[in-house]
């Protein structure tokens, strides 16, 4: 069970993984610097606890801890326990949920192995937006997506905010990164998957004529979408069929339609 430690004092050491979360230069959650995964309020922190990544501490009001409590059996961590005041100070705003968890990050799995577990996935390029990323992810989880692959320029899906909009579920939708692109997508082909980009662009097929198995859905950053070496790489291009007057959807919505579209698939 989690040690529960009352802390008052702001200037505290033991609390220093949650400080200055609002100060671009020192966030914790920045991958160049300590690499924390932070979750935010007990639902996020629930996912948080029942994930891969080692818990490292929680820190929070008296009530959200009380509320975590039955959840934190077999953890040897410290819950720090605050006032919302102290607590604002430590993070440098007012956190509303009243509680927050660090963990280390884990090791990503293999592409391969996201793949052969796999009937479809979501391939991600130059998808810079935390928003977008976060609820890119939640809606592959809702919608049973078998992972996410991150192709050049995307974001890192752990920092604080894409992990707080996805309600946590980027911590259980596996996700690892495409190194050699365009030419990583043959490993997909190699896994029996076709290759279908999203793009707006009218000579595109319906995404509901897409033919039946194992799809790998390409989706490019806000405005620009997908670069034509990634459109090129596709071994299909799909659009979803909008009335007019409207040219594109927000990727998360866009994928939010497709995985819907996809999801009865075996």
């Amino acid at each position: 069970m989690a040690e529960k430690i009352v802390v008052d004092d702001e200037r505290d050491p033991r609390l220093d993984d949650f400080r200055d979360l609002s100060a671009a230069d020192r966030r914790p959650d920045r991958p160049g610097g300590r690499g924390f995964v932070i979750a935010e309020g007990t639902v996020v922190v629930r996912r948080l606890l029942r994930s891969r990544f080692p818990l490292r501490a929680l820190l929070g009001v008296e009530r959200r801890i009380a509320d975590l409590e039955p959840d934190l059996t077999g953890f040897d961590v410290p819950a720090y326990v605050t006032s919302a005041e102290t607590m604002a100070n430590v993070v440098g705003f007012h956190l509303n949920r009243g509680v927050l968890a660090v963990a280390d990050r884990a090791p990503q799995p293999p592409v391969r192995e996201i793949a052969r577990a796999a009937n479809v996935l979501a391939v991600l390029e130059g998808v810079g937006d935390h928003e977008n990323l976060g609820a890119l992810f939640r809606n592959a989880a809702a919608l049973g997506i078998g992972g996410v692959l991150l192709g050049p320029r995307c974001s890192d899906p752990l920092y604080r905010r894409s992990v707080r909009v996805s309600m946590g579920h980027v911590l259980r939708v596996p996700f690892a990164t495409l190194d050699a692109w365009p030419s990583g997508l043959d490993l997909l082909r190699e896994e029996g998957f076709r290759v279908a980009a999203l793009t707006p662009h009218e000579s595109a097929m319906p995404l509901r004529e897409l033919g039946g198995g194992r799809v790998a859905l390409l989706f490019g950053s806000e405005g620009p979408g997908l670069t034509e070496d990634a459109l090129g790489a596709a071994d299909d291009r799909v659009r979803i069929p909008m009335s007019g007057g409207v040219d594109s959807l927000n990727v998360a919505t866009a994928a939010a339609v497709a995985f819907y579209e996809l999801a009865g698939r075996g």
